[in-house]
C-alpha cells in the first residue's frame, strides 16, 4: 500500500515521497525520532504519520517493525519450469540474443550501462519496438513503457526501427512462403509508436512518482511487457548532498522494479551511465550509482568498444555465464556486427 493513499496532509505526503517512504512497509521499521529527522518535522509530527500508518495497515503501532507478511510459497520444481518457459525479448542481434540465453528475459530487471554514443537509448528503443513482435512470429505482442529522464528518445528513429521491424517480418513470411498481407497481424509504423507509452522525467522526484504509479498503470494496462527507463542514473548524479537519502530512494525504486517485473511478468530495462573509479592506483571507468547499486538488478549487461567494434559483455547473472558479444547499431537500428563501424572508441 502506498503513502500517498494515508490521510495526511500533501505537504506529509511530498516530504514522505521525496525521502523514500514511498510504501506503508517502508514505514513499518522507522522510529519516530529517525523519520522526524529524515522529514526534517518535529517527533510528535512524525510519531502521528506513523500512528495513521499502523491504523491504516491494520497493526498497532507497538507492532510495527515486529510481523510481516508471508505468501507465495513455490517449490523449487515450480521455479525451474517458470524458467524454462519464461518469455524473451530479441534484440534484433542473434550474436547478443545467444549470449543473452535468447534475448531479455521477462520477469527480471536487467540493466545496460556504457560511455554515451555505444547505443544504450537505441538498444531501449529497439526494445520497445521488439516487444511488440506479434505471437506468430515468436514474439511477446506486448506493449512498452518508456521513462525518458534525459530527453534522448527519438520518435523519428522509432518510427525507422517499427519499419525494420516489418520488413523483417515480411522476409520471415517470404521464407515460409506465407502471404503477408493476409496475415491477421499485418502491422505498420504507426501501429508500433501507437504501443508505446512515453513519459518525460525532469526530476528526481517525478521519476519516484511515476516509478510509484506504475504498478496502478501496468495494472491497467495488462499488455505492457517492457518497461525502459533511460537512464535511471541522470537526476541521481547532481543535487544529492546527502548519499544515505540518494542510497535509500535508489533502493526503494530498485525492490518495487523488482516486483513489479515479478508480479507482471514484464521485462525492466534500466539504461546506465558510467563514471570514473579511482582502483590500483589509476582511474578506471565504471557504471554509476555505486557499488551497492550493482546488486539492484538481477542482470547487468555493460557495452563497450573494442578497437572499431561495439561489445556487450554479461557482467553478472544467476542464470547466463559471463560472456561477450558484438553489435552493430544501424540505419533498421541493432543488428548484428558489420566490419564497417563507423565510430573508434575505448572504453
Amino acid at each position: 500500500m502506498e503513502v500517498s493513499s494515508l490521510p495526511i496532509s500533501a505537504s506529509q505526503r511530498g516530504k514522505l515521497i521525496s525521502s523514500g517512504y514511498t510504501s506503508l512497509s517502508s514505514l513499518s521499521s522507522v522510529s519516530p525520532s529517525r523519520l522526524a529527522q529524515d522529514l526534517k518535522i518535529s517527533e510528535n509530527e512524525a510519531l502521528e504519520i506513523l500512528k495513521v500508518a499502523s491504523r491504516r495497515s491494520g497493526l498497532d503501532i507497538t507492532d510495527i517493525g515486529a510481523c510481516a507478511i508471508v505468501n507465495g510459497a513455490q517449490t523449487a520444481w515450480d521455479i525451474l519450469h517458470e524458467e524454462e518457459s519464461s518469455v524473451r525479448i530479441t534484440t534484433s542481434c542473434s550474436d547478443l540474443d545467444d549470449i543473452l540465453g535468447g534475448g531479455i528475459n521477462c520477469k527480471e530487471v536487467t540493466e545496460v550501462g556504457g560511455v554515451p554514443g555505444i547505443g544504450k537509448t537505441q538498444l531501449g528503443i529497439q526494445l520497445a519496438i521488439n516487444v511488440q513482435i506479434p505471437a506468430d512470429y515468436g514474439g511477446l505482442e506486448g506493449k512498452a513503457v518508456y521513462i525518458d529522464t534525459e530527453g534522448s528518445f527519438m520518435v523519428e528513429r522509432a518510427f525507422q526501427i517499427a519499419e525494420a521491424c516489418i520488413e523483417d517480418m515480411q522476409e520471415y513470411n517470404s521464407f515460409l512462403r506465407k502471404d503477408f498481407q493476409a496475415c491477421q497481424n499485418r502491422k505498420d509504423p504507426k501501429d508500433f509508436l501507437d504501443n508505446i507509452f512515453y513519459f518525460r522525467i525532469c526530476s528526481y522526484t517525478e521519476q519516484i512518482a511515476v516509478i510509484n504509479y506504475l504498478e496502478k498503470f501496468v495494472s491497467e494496462h495488462k499488455d505492457v511487457k517492457a518497461v525502459v527507463i533511460d537512464s535511471i542514473t541522470f537526476h541521481f548524479r547532481q543535487d544529492f548532498e546527502d548519499m544515505a537519502l540518494r542510497t535509500r530512494l535508489l533502493g526503494g525504486m530498485a525492490l518495487k522494479l523488482m516486483k513489479l517485473a515479478k508480479t507482471f511478468n514484464l521485462a525492466v530495462i534500466l539504461l546506465n551511465q558510467v563514471t570514473t573509479k579511482y582502483s590500483e592506483g589509476s582511474f578506471q571507468l565504471t557504471l554509476a550509482l555505486g557499488d551497492s547499486w550493482s546488486h539492484a538488478c538481477t542482470n547487468r549487461v555493460i557495452l563497450y568498444w573494442n578497437g572499431n567494434e561495439r561489445y556487450a559483455h554479461i557482467d553478472k547473472s544467476p542464470s547466463m555465464r559471463a560472456a561477450s558479444a558484438p553489435y552493430a547499431v544501424t540505419g533498421r537500428g541493432i543488428r548484428n556486427c558489420a566490419s564497417n563501424s563507423k565510430r573508434v572508441k575505448m572504453m
